[in-house]
């Protein structure tokens, strides 16, 4: 096991990708500390965003892999088609699931303050009702962190703008080509 940690570790492809990954992240991360004017660590390993860090990933592999072994190799042929289903995904599927998600929790949102609604008069009849008794009822208590839970349900960044997969490509690009050969 510790060889093949050691070798996993060691091996140049993976390497290259990885800080193609890193830098793609960290980018997003920056680019987002602007735009909002808060620091959110998350962007460091979320999906979405700008650049692509799983293109920036695939594309560096993609280029280092033409590189060393020739852009007629095997290898090469392989990592290309694994770089465009993981763009052409980043840009269809998961993008149009994040655009779900997004009207999924619009959905969600609206449907909690007509509850919400519902709740605070079922709430007033309840302590209308039994004003004698001091404590809420711990349901009513239930049901509110119920609400607030189901906020933000789905998460809506998921996939990619074309303009954010052709980010991570010129990313992955420039990585793979600064790399020296080993």
């Amino acid at each position: 096991m510790r060889e093949f940690l050691t070798e996993i570790t060691h091996n140049y492809y993976i390497i290259v990708a990885a800080v193609s990954w890193f830098l793609a992240q960290l980018i997003k991360t920056i680019l987002n500390l602007v735009v909002t004017k808060e620091l959110n660590l998350e962007r460091m390993v979320g999906a979405g965003g700008m650049p692509s860090a799983h293109s920036a990933f695939v594309v560096s592999l993609t280029v280092i892999a033409g590189r060393l072994n020739g852009w007629n190799s095997v290898e090469f042929a392989i990592c290309f088609a694994v770089a465009a289903v993981v763009m052409y995904d980043a840009m269809g599927v998961r993008r149009a699931a994040g655009q779900h998600a997004k009207v999924l929790n619009q959905i969600i949102s609206s449907m909690s303050d007509n509850f919400r609604i519902v709740y605070e008069v079922e709430k007033k009849r309840k302590f209308d009702l039994f004003r004698k008794r001091h404590a809420e009822d711990p349901d009513d208590q239930k049901s509110q962190k119920a609400i607030e839970h189901n906020r933000e349900l789905l998460k809506e960044l998921l996939g990619h703008s074309p303009l954010e997969v052709l980010g991570g490509v010129i990313l992955g690009i420039a990585v793979a080509l600064m790399f020296p050969l080993p």
